[in-house]
C-alpha cells in the first residue's frame, strides 16, 4: 500500500469557539487515519486554525484525565458525585483521540506512518 506523502500547512490562531467540532454521525464506512486527521483538519481551519502545539498537548492531557476519570468510576473505586453526571468511555476516548490528531496534525505528522512504525516497533518485540 502506497503512503501518503503530504504534511499539513498549520496556523497558530486559537479556535475561535470553544469545544471540538465532532461529526454526530458515524461515517458510512470505515475512516482511515488520514481520512481523520483530514477531517479534523477541516473542524479546526472551520473554528480558526490551530492552537500552537505546546496548547494542544495540554488539551490532550486534559482529555486524557477525563477518560482515566470515567475509567476510574467504571472499573476503579472512584465514585460518581451526587447530581454528577457519569460520562461515557466512547465520548471521553472520542474527544482524546480528536485531540490527538488535532495534535499530529500542529505538528505535521502523519498518524498512519506513525502507527505503522509504532506497531513495527512492538511486532519487533513480540517475534512477529
Amino acid at each position: 500500500m502506497a503512503e501518503d506523502d503530504s504534511t499539513h500547512q498549520v496556523g497558530t490562531q486559537p479556535p475561535s469557539q470553544g469545544g471540538d467540532a465532532v461529526e454526530t454521525e458515524p461515517p458510512a464506512r470505515a475512516m482511515t487515519l488520514r481520512e481523520a486527521q483530514d477531517a479534523v483538519d477541516r473542524s479546526i481551519q472551520a473554528l480558526g486554525g490551530y492552537w500552537p502545539p505546546l496548547a494542544n498537548l495540554a488539551r490532550l492531557f486534559e482529555e486524557c484525565g477525563e477518560l482515566a476519570r470515567v475509567v476510574n468510576q467504571t472499573h476503579g473505586p472512584k465514585l460518581v458525585k451526587s447530581g454528577e453526571a457519569q460520562a461515557m468511555a466512547a465520548e471521553e476516548l472520542g474527544d482524546a483521540l480528536y485531540t490527538l490528531l488535532v495534535l499530529a496534525n500542529s505538528l505535521g505528522v502523519d498518524a498512519t506512518r506513525a502507527l505503522h512504525g509504532v506497531l513495527r516497533k512492538v511486532g519487533a518485540r513480540a517475534g512477529a
